[in-house]
């Protein structure tokens, strides 16, 4: 069949590697001149495989309480005049009742441990180059409240032993009390990665149409017809357009629970003395939700999540709060001047488990909505697109629907 995926996130581009490595011809549409160049962009770069679980969790609540008019705050609530916003927020507080976030966690786990499979074996035969860390993430509390959450788990690691994980937590201003260890997750620039991805794909066939935007689905009876803004016709379709696909699904009647989630990341070059007071183990900061991952000669910290609608500018407030945060863990790291500041729109559902499946029109598919998890669940989120539009079932039990 001749598949047209819109969107060439990390998303569109692995969706676009396996249609064409099931035999498929394929064509990836996107608005901006280069793949990658949005929520893909600047992430937090983890593979989070062991513990990819939503933010929508029965402890979040609270916290949120305690956040409240906070411009720093982990997860920023800005009220619009907008419904789907209002909405989202209410069925994320839903899907924190603990019956829902454990059935959250269960899909996502699946998910999750398929896709690192997924990314193993592509990189085995692609031999792509992404900055890629095989060294675990430590999740890693300071509050004796995120301790508390942390300890029954069977990897939990003590203080001592997080520190002998990554010793360069031996400096943090912060006394680090305890954590977890997931030994087989991975780090990697996501960005890298996608650009990659896309070259090794158009060599094998996959034709990229760039600086393209699709104005809206063209049907007839049950079926996508065409592009309104494009003139590339195919025998089915898969939006993967991150936090704009409810844009250009809501005019066919389809609405999905998926709203832009804003995050920050800042980018730190190393040199030669910084990298030895740079950690080299992926870390979770369970007390500020923020993620830090080395990247060769860089490192990113990347986290928080505003729900400010399509607002893509950057708050300084937010990056600073990060940075700070940063050089309190590793104070060696204060000579460091050059940051470079990044925000991006993750397409969250409320429960952060994605969408992915056929629709009401038969030829029309969705692999989006992934939330804080697109790089963790990208390559499995594909492998098992390209299996439902083949007509295969997917090798992962996920509750496929769109």
């Amino acid at each position: 069949m001749k598949i047209i995926v819109l969107g060439a996130g990390v998303i569109g581009v692995t969706t676009a590697w396996y249609l064409a490595e099931a035999g498929h011809e394929v064509t990836v549409i996107e608005r901006r001149p280069d793949p990658g160049l949005e929520t893909s962009f600047a992430n937090g770069g983890q593979v989070s495989a062991g513990h990819a679980e939503p933010w929508a969790r029965p402890s979040v609540l609270p916290k949120v309480l305690r956040w409240l008019g906070r411009e720093d705050a982990p997860l920023l609530f800005r009220p619009r005049a907008d419904w789907a916003q209002w909405e989202w927020g209410l069925r994320f507080m839903l899907e924190c009742l603990p019956g829902r976030f454990e059935r959250n966690c269960r899909a996502l786990a699946g998910l999750a441990a398929y896709s690192r499979d997924c990314l193993r074996a592509l990189r085995e035969r692609t031999s792509l180059k992404y900055d890629y860390l095989g060294k675990g993430i430590l999740q890693f509390a300071t509050d004796p409240r995120d301790l508390d959450a942390l300890a029954g788990h069977s990897e939990f690691k003590s203080a001592a032993e997080c520190l002998a994980i990554e010793p360069a937590l031996r400096h943090s201003e912060e006394r680090i009390l305890g954590g977890v260890y997931h030994r087989d997750d991975e780090s990697g620039d996501a960005f890298k990665f996608t650009t990659a991805l896309a070259r090794l794909a158009r060599d094998r066939g996959v034709v990229f149409q760039t600086g393209t935007t699709i104005r809206n689905l063209i049907v007839a009876a049950d079926r996508v017809v065409g592009l309104e803004g494009c003139n590339v016709q195919g025998d089915a379709y898969v939006v993967s357009l991150g936090s704009y696909s409810p844009l250009l699904l809501a005019p066919l009647g389809i609405r999905i629970p998926v709203y832009p989630l804003k995050g920050y990341s800042i980018t730190l070059p190393l040199g030669p003395a910084e990298q030895a007071a740079a950690p080299s183990v992926s870390l979770t900061d369970e007390a500020h939700k923020i993620v830090i991952s080395r990247l060769g000669n860089r490192l990113r910290a990347a986290g928080t999540a505003e729900l400010a609608g399509y607002d893509t500018s950057v708050n300084a407030v937010r990056c600073a709060a990060i940075v700070r945060r940063v050089r309190k863990l590793f104070p060696q790291l204060g000579a460091v001047t050059t940051i470079e500041n990044w925000a991006g729109l993750r397409p969250a559902t409320p429960g952060n488990v994605p969408l992915i499946g056929e629709t009401m029109l038969k030829n029309l598919y969705l692999n989006t909505g992934h939330g804080t998890l697109g790089w963790t669940l990208a390559c499995g989120s594909a492998k098992a697109l390209a299996d439902l539009v083949s007509g295969r079932r997917p090798e992962v039990e996920f509750p496929f629907h769109a």
